[in-house]
């Protein structure tokens, strides 16, 4: 088939100005050298035949003058949400930006105040709270709950789960204004359920806290899973709710730079709208436009392809630790390709951690105290790369472990 491609094929990134793989970026940014990077949100896989056709198509054209939106790109957007996941949202609901964390950054500053509260649930995406200390806001953590093995049941894997008592407490607060869900979660990997969202939803509702919703990991489910827009629950919801999406994370297209909000309560929409003239931020660069409709339009296949083959590369993770890191445990993986790993139990404090894995074993990985404290002792693999770089980066990280222990055991004279 036209978009098939080889999953297993390693791709040479090194001299294409990416953040994950140059070198230069590297040792300029965190002073490192030799790194096998599985650490930034990107795929190593290339992206649909048919959005690189379209792009070559487009370019070949010759001119790149001011272009606006067709018809054709919105209906791809809509289409996509109403047959994946059954959320049928309108024309006029959908804003186009140049990415998701800076629009955070414009409803930080649109909808509240300086002073005011904003609740994330840590470990989380670190921009969110980025975003709100730079824009002189305040941090609630309602941190989640990790429900370990021994308590989660017989034959149930320790997960996390929201604290919804906490979030009751918090939210009370009339300077509290704000909650930013991050859905699927990004770094626990947890795919929210329908009564997950629908308590959380409920609390906000009652306390008139407005929700960012980031779902932008949202086509991205291994087997079972089905993502449920939170603003898709209820007419009440939605009017409270400004949800993230994009087809970056799903298609590989995060260089492109553009995402679409979609908001259907109109006062929340129009002053946004007002924001976003105000800084002259106004609709997509017309390749990325392009290839985000092919790739709405054209890209199921290759979706499934990419799905499969990342959940195949979590079942591998999942295995290769239990045999060679017995102590290591790798968290339910149920959304994104980036797999949360618990390293507490080796008994290595996190800096030491983070030391072992990046300088001795040369591998990067996005250590999980950047994720919030809770996630110290943590760290984020990106699994969306060929198994022949994940089990290099396993074989590296093990082989560096294993020195470390014998150090501690026989200390040299």
């Amino acid at each position: 088939m036209a978009d098939k491609i080889d999953l297993d094929d390693i791709i040479d990134r090194t001299q294409t100005d990416s953040i994950k793989w140059n070198p230069e970026i590297i040792k300029q940014w965190y002073n490192l050298d030799d790194q096998l990077p599985l650490w930034v949100a990107d795929m190593d896989f290339r992206v649909p035949q048919p959005v690189i056709d379209a792009m070559i198509q487009r370019a070949q054209h010759g001119i790149f003058g001011y272009a606006a939106e067709g018809e054709s790109y919105y209906h791809a957007v809509i289409d996509w949400f109403k047959d994946r996941h059954h959320w049928e949202i309108q024309r006029e609901w959908i804003q186009i930006t140049p990415g998701i964390v800076p629009a955070i950054n414009f409803f930080i500053q649109t909808y509240t105040n300086p002073g005011d509260k904003i609740i994330i649930q840590e470990p989380v995406y670190y921009p969110f709270k980025m975003g709100i200390v730079n824009n002189g806001r305040q941090v609630v953590n309602n941190n989640l709950i990790l429900e370990e093995a021994n308590e989660a049941g017989k034959g149930r894997e320790g997960k996390y789960i929201m604290d919804f008592e906490d979030l009751k407490k918090k939210a009370r607060d009339k300077r509290t204004r704000m909650l930013i869900l991050c859905s699927p979660h990004n770094p626990v990997g947890r795919v929210w359920t329908r009564e997950e969202l629908q308590h959380l939803g409920d609390i906000c509702l009652k306390n008139n806290i407005l929700v960012i919703a980031d779902e932008i990991h949202c086509d991205l489910l291994m087997p079972g899973q089905t993502h449920i827009p939170f603003a898709s629950l209820s007419p009440e919801f939605a009017a409270i709710t400004i949800t993230c999406t994009a087809a970056s994370k799903t298609f590989n297209l995060a260089g492109l730079h553009v995402s679409n909000i979609i908001i259907s309560d109109p006062l929340i929409r129009n002053r946004f709208k007002t924001a976003l003239e105000n800084l002259g931020l106004m609709g997509a660069n017309i390749f990325g436009r392009v290839a985000v409709e092919v790739a709405y339009r054209d890209g199921k296949v290759w979706l499934e392809d990419t799905l499969n083959y990342i959940h195949q590369n979590y079942q591998y993770l999942k295995s290769y630790i239990a045999t060679h890191l017995p102590s290591v445990t790798v968290l339910p993986l149920e959304g994104t390709y980036l797999a949360w790993v618990d390293f507490r139990s080796i008994g290595i404090p996190p800096k030491a951690l983070d030391e072992i894995i990046k300088h001795q074993a040369h591998v990067f990985l996005d250590d999980g105290g950047m994720f919030g404290e809770s996630g110290l002792g943590f760290q984020r693999f990106n699994i969306a790369c060929p198994q022949a770089i994940l089990k290099e980066a396993l074989d590296k990280i093990t082989h560096a472990f294993n020195i470390y222990l014998v150090k501690q055991i026989i200390p040299e004279k």
